[in-house]
């Protein structure tokens, strides 16, 4: 298996960025240069799926500052008065989570959404710093970026350098024709005879080939279809060439609401945890190791949490199915030999 890091962007980038991700969001996201930097002071209204080209339901949302909390802050950052938040979505961005919106320049999508809504919490003026995945951790190790909602999924190895306050779950998702009836329902038994697609390489491959062998050792068997890329999944599954598609739970959400006014319209047919069986993946926020960050972001989750506005937010952006009880410090990872 990959490391943990390329898997999940190998995963995000085939099942996020093909079909969905048109060449005006990926010029849009280059034009950026990098930096998508909130204007003005600490503001108490956030709005929530802005220039989204339909993927959200867009609603202004009132946060007022949580003063508990951002007396938790370190002390350097709350004078400084700014979250610096870093979203790895270069180049061409990463629908629903993070790409460049309608009006070609707002870094939109789940993960700044949430990171401007903590930080209106914590009484901050959101900067947004896009980069590409790689230069994300760079930023957090040289202080420049002081926490990362860019779907990091929380490691072991990880968990040595950086601290996390985890705020969704790391799924996967069958996707089916709306019309179909077949539903997932945690159990692999149920994919017996039917034709499922999936990304060469990826996670969900590995779990789906592994559900296949488990199959076999009974006498049934799932048909695996691989497809160069989303456009040519999509039009399988529209014209019933295969049963469901397999990839990351977003990816599947996104392209849910794209075909909902459409001939084909799908839906999520069931999900699973990217970490397999044992344990339930987290993406979480990411701040360098005892920089006192972790504590005060998932208290402002929590908070978002308790007052609606957390669910409102996966709700806008169709990611309610990923939705977390609680945000956790450092919870467990994903094993060292699984990462």
């Amino acid at each position: 298996m990959r490391s943990q890091s390329t898997s999940l962007r190998t995963r995000l980038v085939r099942g996020l960025g093909a079909a969905t991700a048109t060449a005006a969001l990926a010029a849009g996201l280059t034009a950026c240069g990098g930096d998508a930097k909130a204007s003005g002071t600490a503001s108490d209204k956030v709005t929530v799926g802005a220039v989204s080209n339909g993927a959200a339901q867009q609603a202004e949302l009132s946060v007022p500052v949580v003063e508990s909390l951002r007396a938790q802050l370190p002390e350097a950052v709350r004078e400084r008065g700014e979250l610096v938040i870093g979203v790895g979505a270069l180049p061409a961005g990463f629908p629903p989570l993070a790409y460049v919106g309608t009006d070609q320049k707002t870094l939109t999508g789940a993960e700044p959404d949430l990171g401007r809504l903590v930080a209106a919490t914590l009484g901050l003026k959101p900067v947004v710093k896009n980069s590409t995945w790689e230069n994300l951790f760079v930023g957090i190790d040289s202080g420049k970026v002081d926490v990362a909602f860019s779907n990091v999924t929380v490691t072991e190895e990880r968990k040595k350098k950086y601290d996390f306050a985890s705020y969704r779950q790391d799924n996967l998702a069958f996707e089916a024709l709306k019309e179909s009836t077949w539903n997932f329902a945690g159990d692999h038994r149920n994919l017996a005879g039917k034709t499922v697609s999936v990304s060469k390489g990826t996670n969900q491959e590995k779990i789906l080939l592994e559900w296949q062998k488990k199959l076999q050792a009974e006498g049934k068997d799932i048909t695996v279809k691989y497809f160069p890329d989303a456009n040519s999944v999509y039009l399988a599954l529209s014209g019933k060439k295969i049963d469901l598609n397999f990839g990351p739970n977003p990816s599947i959400a996104y392209h849910v609401t794209q075909t909902a006014g459409g001939n084909a319209p799908t839906r999520n047919a069931g999900s699973f945890s990217g970490a397999g069986e044992t344990l339930q993946g987290l993406i979480a926020a990411t701040a360098k190791k005892d920089s006192g960050l972790a504590e005060p972001v998932a208290g402002a989750i929590n908070h978002l949490a308790k007052n609606g506005q957390y669910a409102q937010l996966l709700t806008a952006w169709n990611l309610s199915n990923e939705a977390v009880t609680t945000s956790e410090v450092n919870p467990p990872g994903l094993p060292v030999t699984n990462s």
